[in-house]
């Protein structure tokens, strides 16, 4: 592990390889687990903001839950994740004509219809954050439903980080970065990763 800051990474992401294969995996991330995507406390009322934008676009099923319970709900261990249709899909997961799954709020970002891109533990994936004492802990989440993704990254030689630089440093900044890809840069100079 590596510290930055206040924040501690794992070799993992600075080594592993990693670029997102939607065609192959159809977006399984969104649809696959036990829960929905974790949410930090200052996202749900932006998850209320984007509702009225995306609303239309989401199944029936979703806007019942929504309607029901939220955008979010407390999971088993005690965690704020999106609202889920079925016990997997999460409220927001829309599907297109080729049967791969989507983010609703991410698409009315990419059009312009919001400035809220999506919770960013989604942005991240397949980094968590967690806490780890007083410091932040950046890990990296195998999951088989990636396996597309892994190969893919290992083909075009794309390490986690920075196959994640727009969402690192949406949630830890610039500067952050920067000195993460210095510190990597040594660790591989003296190959230690």
């Amino acid at each position: 592990m590596v510290q930055i800051g206040d924040v501690v990474v794992s070799f993992d992401v600075l080594k592993e390889k990693f670029l997102c294969n939607l065609e192959a995996c159809k977006g399984a991330c969104c649809i696959e687990g036990d829960a929905g995507a974790p949410v930090e406390l200052d996202e749900i009322e932006k998850l209320e903001e984007v509702l009225p934008v995306v609303w239309e676009e989401l199944s029936p099923e979703a806007r019942e839950i929504i309607d029901r319970q939220g955008v979010v709900y407390t999971d088993q261990e005690g965690d704020l994740v999106t609202s889920i249709v079925n016990g997997k899909d999460c409220v927001f997961t829309c599907y297109d004509e080729r049967g791969c799954c989507y983010c609703a709020i991410e698409k009315a970002y990419r059009e312009g219809r919001t400035d809220f891109y999506k919770p960013v533990s989604c942005h991240l994936y397949p980094v968590r954050v967690g806490d780890y004492g007083p410091y932040k802990a950046v890990n990296y989440h195998r999951w088989d439903v990636c396996k597309a993704a892994v190969l893919l990254g290992e083909k075009e030689n794309l390490p986690v980080y920075k196959f994640l630089k727009e969402p690192l440093v949406r949630r830890f900044g610039e500067e952050w970065y920067n000195e993460l890809e210095e510190v990597t840069a040594e660790l591989e100079r003296r190959k230690m990763i």
